[in-house]
């Protein structure tokens, strides 16, 4: 769904294939329940019943993404050229009699 204000119509169609400034993605039915602001036009593009064929590529890319998000992640190391322990920073303890 996406709303293109200059001709004031509300747009409800498939669901994206690639992410949209503004559009939004509704299940079926919501998107048979949408309606049009007052004063605006409601154009519906047929969805059709057919779900899209998914290439080889397709499936690829979303087996990558799941190897990729199941992948342990490391914990980021502090740079070695920093110091590191009490008193080897900026800041240093001082003791004595607080004079």
């Amino acid at each position: 769904m996406t709303y293109v204000h200059a001709d004031a119509t509300v747009v409800v169609g498939p669901l994206a294939t690639r992410a949209e400034p503004g559009a939004l993605d509704l299940c079926r039915h919501h998107a048979s329940r949408m309606t049009a602001p007052r004063g605006w036009e409601l154009l519906r593009l047929d969805i059709g019943e057919e779900q899209p064929e998914r290439s080889r590529d397709d499936l690829l890319a979303i087996a990558d993404a799941v190897r990729e998000a199941a992948r342990p992640r490391r914990e980021p190391q502090p740079p070695a050229d920093l110091p590191s322990g009490p008193g080897r920073g900026h800041l240093r303890v001082i003791t004595g009699s607080g004079e």
